[in-house]
C-alpha cells in the first residue's frame, strides 16, 4: 500500500542514514533510482516474490526489467517447493538463471530462501546450492513466511557459505540488540522497516 510519496521519504531516509540499499516493489524502482541518482545508495527489488513459485522465466524477465528501471540489487525468491521435492538441480538452474541475467546487468542477486519453512538440512542445501550457482547473497526471509531471522539460521547459513558470499538477515528484525546479535551471528547485511529506528538508538 506505499504510495509515492512514502517511496520517495524511504529514499530521503536512506540517504540522510546512508543506508546500503532501499528494497522497494518492482513498480517503484524508476522513482526510487531517480531519488537516489549519484547518492551511491542502490535500488533493490524483488523477483519471484514472495513465493518463490514462478517460472525461472518470468523471474528473468522481472530481474531484466528491474534492471532496466535502475535496480542494481534482485532478492530472488528460490523454489521452495522444488528444493523441499528434492529437485535440486531445478533449483539450482532457477538461481544460475537470475543470476546470470543480474550480472550481466552489473546488478548483485540475493537468494531468499524462506528458512522458517526449511529445515537445517534444506538450509544447508539451498544455501550450497546458491553458491554453486553463483548468487552474490543468502537471505533468511521474504517478511511474508512463518517466521523472520533467527540467529541460528544465519550462523548456520554463514557456515555453509564461508567468507565468500554475504548473508542477509531479513524479518523480524526491530531492534538495536536485535542486529547486534544478527551481525555476531555472521549476517553481513540486515534488512529491517526499523531502519531508522535502530541507527538512532545506535548513535544515541
Amino acid at each position: 500500500g506505499a504510495t509515492s510519496r512514502d517511496i520517495v521519504n524511504l529514499c530521503r531516509e536512506a540517504r540522510r542514514y546512508r543506508f546500503a540499499s532501499v528494497c522497494v516493489n518492482p513498480c517503484w524502482a524508476p522513482l526510487a533510482a531517480a531519488e537516489l541518482d549519484g547518492s551511491g545508495i542502490k535500488v533493490c527489488t524483488v523477483a519471484g516474490f514472495p513465493l518463490g513459485a514462478n517460472t525461472t522465466e518470468v523471474k528473468c524477465a522481472e530481474a531484466e526489467a528491474a534492471i532496466r528501471a535502475g535496480a542494481r540489487e534482485i532478492d530472488m525468491v528460490i523454489n521452495v517447493g522444488a528444493l523441499q521435492s528434492g529437485e535440486y538441480e531445478l533449483v539450482k538452474l532457477d538461481i544460475q538463471s537470475v543470476a546470470d541475467v543480474c550480472h550481466r546487468g552489473g546488478a548483485i542477486v540475493k537468494t531468499i530462501l524462506e528458512t522458517a519453512l526449511l529445515d537445517d538440512t534444506r538450509k544447508a542445501i539451498a544455501c550450497t546450492l546458491a553458491k554453486i550457482a553463483g548468487a552474490d547473497f543468502v537471505k533468511t526471509s521474504t517478511g511474508f513466511g512463518p517466521g523472520g531471522a533467527t540467529t541460528h539460521d544465519v550462523a548456520l547459513m554463514r557456515r555453509v557459505v564461508g567468507s565468500e558470499m554475504g548473508v542477509k538477515a531479513s524479518g523480524g528484525i526491530r531492534t538495536l540488540e536485535d542486529l547486534e546479535r544478527m551481525v555476531a551471528a555472521g549476517a553481513t547485511r540486515v534488512g529491517a522497516s526499523a531502519s531508522v529506528k535502530i541507527v538512532e538508538a545506535a548513535a544515541a
